[in-house]
């Protein structure tokens, strides 16, 4: 073989694998929940029929405070965060309605008992239906301090946080779309409370917190409006 070849080979070796050492693995979920390892975790597809209908979630739809000590599985949480904000449409809109589809909320779920999922904090990628992992670890009990010690904060398996980002909607329509934005979480949080129902899941709407430290513990830039604890009902 050409020895002007082999360097060459070599040097791409080498590069390529310098390049592996600072790249973060991925965690990617396969059908039926298999890890593999890593950043990113490839939630399963959500579910577009149910066990429940909508008049009936309607009818059974409450706010719950406790829960039980056990853990939600990864299609619970898919199906949840899809109703928040999944995408619903090839024009890429999504399932609650947005001002001029400004879409101005980010999610956050900050996780603590998920069957197979390390316990941290994600922000939701609803084009591509994944988790980004922001940090590792189980911060429900500082996201609970955080909210005033709301004891059911810190029990719940998962807090899903709602952080609104107003410069994308009042962009478009000046001062108008702080109120845009307000309707968007309404929306957004009734999505969550059908869907938890229809799952026999317990969840309730939050808006009493320090917003500079919930912020702070999700990783966020913009304003957190929302938590929404979710956990198997009792307890």
């Amino acid at each position: 073989m050409d020895v002007k070849r082999v360097s060459y080979l070599v040097i791409a070796l080498v590069v390529v694998s310098s390049v592996l050492l600072f790249v973060k693995p991925y965690v990617i979920w396969r059908e039926g929940g298999e890890r593999i390892s890593g950043e990113v975790v490839v939630l399963p597809e959500p579910r577009l029929t149910g066990e429940m209908s909508v008049e009936e979630a309607i009818a059974k739809r409450r706010s719950i405070r406790s829960y039980r000590n056990e853990p939600l599985t990864i299609e619970q949480l898919s199906q949840l965060l899809w109703a928040a904000q999944g995408i619903t449409d090839p024009r890429k809109y999504r399932s609650a309605p947005s001002a001029g589809a400004t879409y101005p909320f980010e999610v956050y779920v900050v996780v603590g008992n998920v069957e197979g999922l390390e316990g941290g904090i994600y922000r939701y990628d609803p084009f591509n239906h994944t988790l980004i992992l922001v940090r590792k670890g189980d911060w429900r009990k500082a996201l609970q301090k955080a909210a005033l010690d709301q004891s059911w904060v810190g029990r719940a398996a998962v807090d899903i946080v709602l952080v609104a980002y107003y410069s994308r909607t009042t962009s478009y329509y000046g001062e108008r779309g702080v109120r845009y934005v307000h309707m968007e979480a309404g929306h957004i949080g009734q999505n969550i409370y059908l869907q938890a129902t229809a799952l026999n899941l317990g969840t309730v709407a939050v808006g009493a917190f320090y917003d500079d430290q919930v912020a702070e513990i999700v990783g966020a830039g913009g304003v957190p409006l929302y938590i929404f604890p979710v956990g198997v009902p009792g307890g």
